[in-house]
């Protein structure tokens, strides 16, 4: 499958109550076509790369791809699944024993399995620059591409222990804002819109990079897909209108 293919052909079911409601981050996943979180009943599934593993060489080797895409979020995918499952039973039997904690292992699996998705469509295997819309908004509220570049780039290097760096769109301020999240769910904001995320736990770049994550973010950099971010801003504007 190309990667035109996986952007036009890959459309979301969301399936699980977590991710419908009013806020624009679940509609933009929802109405994007743009990831893949579940299949038609409702369970979540990895879904397929939008490239091939040796797409991203020489930044991300082949098998580091295929560790990171297979092991780390296809684990998150499963215990999502596992989480949801045990959840549904304690509804269905009221034994709420350990449901709290079932709970938690949710919303950080199911939080990875998201930004994983995103991510993925986020990089590609040539240097691209904002254009359009984003690059003005880009301006209005950082100053310059510049500008914001240095501000991602620091807080992806600078988050404590595992998280990711994030550029989101957040409708009800009208505004681009950064994020430092810590894990895949701390420091977030509701409502927010993630346009381009930086994953810096150490299974992103410790096979390569050793314990320089902040190369691991230089480099990224070259490959940031600002198409992809472009048409996530596109569609969040259109949905929150």
């Amino acid at each position: 499958m190309t990667r035109n293919q996986f952007l036009s052909n890959t459309a979301l079911l969301t399936g699980a109550s977590l991710l419908k409601g009013n806020d624009i981050f679940s509609a933009t996943l929802n109405e994007s076509g743009l990831d893949q979180l579940t299949d038609s009943t409702g369970k979540f599934v990895l879904g397929a790369l939008p490239y091939s593993d040796t797409f991203l060489e020489p930044f991300m080797p082949a098998d580091v791809l295929k560790l990171h895409y297979t092991a780390h979020h296809g684990g998150a995918v499963n215990t999502a699944n596992k989480a949801t499952g045990l959840i549904k039973s304690a509804l269905e039997t009221g034994n709420f024993e350990g449901v709290d904690y079932w709970t938690k292992k949710l919303s950080l699996h199911l939080s990875s399995h998201v930004l994983h998705t995103i991510f993925w469509t986020n990089i590609t295997n040539k240097k691209t620059e904002p254009t359009g819309d984003l690059l003005k908004r880009i301006e209005k509220d950082f100053g310059s591409f510049d500008k914001m570049k240095v501000q991602l780039a620091h807080h992806s290097k600078n988050v404590d222990g595992n998280g990711w760096g994030l550029l989101g769109f957040h409708p009800q301020s009208n505004r681009l804002m950064i994020l430092e999240v810590e894990n895949h769910e701390k420091l977030s904001i509701w409502g927010i819109i993630p346009l381009m995320v930086v994953d810096v736990w150490e299974h992103a770049y410790y096979l390569k990079y050793k314990n320089k994550r902040a190369d691991f973010v230089d480099e990224l950099f070259n490959f940031m897909n600002w198409d992809n971010a472009a048409q996530r801003l596109d569609i969040g504007l259109k949905l929150s209108k």
